[in-house]
């Protein structure tokens, strides 16, 4: 097991993801402050000039994905992981480009000159840090996707990405397509 060896090699670790690609970071312990004081529902007006094909809103402040579907008759909330540090977190406007169910993983060079024992290639499946399903973006590697470590949500916990609950990204898979505005705050 992939996870579990990793983890052993740099003592207690967890993955965080940035576009079919991870990191091992420090154990996620009670001292990783969870936000919960603004997660709070908004309105689309002031982030979009329409919602043509949709729209995702991700606040990295409040660790918040927002989802407003074209005609404005669904409106979704989910709690999300954010990046690390703010040289890992990249602002502004995107686009979902392509929808994977089942995703595979690869780290990214600069992961693999820092990492190079890591593997080259993960496949779909629980060892996977994409989780379940990934919306990739127009900017390289980075993605919204599920994982399978539930204790990264509501935490700055990844490389780049934004992560949701499976059960959540699966929900907005199935919202989105390919074209919907992103733009993360």
């Amino acid at each position: 097991m992939f996870v579990a060896a990793a983890a052993a090699s740099v003592g207690t670790g967890a993955f965080a993801q940035a576009n079919n690609s991870t990191e091992i970071e420090g154990e996620i312990s009670q001292s990783t402050r969870r936000n919960i004081s603004s997660f709070r529902s908004l309105d689309w007006h002031p982030y979009f000039d329409s919602l043509k094909n949709g729209a995702v809103l991700v606040d990295i402040q409040s660790r918040a994905l927002h989802f407003w579907s074209e005609d404005e008759s669904t409106y979704r909330l989910f709690p999300t992981s954010v990046p690390l540090t703010e040289d890992l977190t990249r602002l502004g406007r995107t686009e979902i480009v392509r929808k994977v169910v089942g995703p595979e993983w690869r780290p990214t060079p600069s992961m693999r000159e820092r990492n190079p024992e890591w593997p080259e290639y993960i496949g779909p499946g629980p060892e996977n840090p994409l989780g379940t399903h990934a919306l990739y973006l127009s900017w390289q590697y980075y993605r919204i996707h599920g994982t399978h470590d539930t204790r990264k949500i509501g935490r700055r916990s990844s490389n780049g990405c934004v992560g949701l609950y499976n059960e959540h990204i699966a929900q907005l898979f199935e919202l989105t397509k390919v074209g919907t505005q992103v733009l993360l705050i």
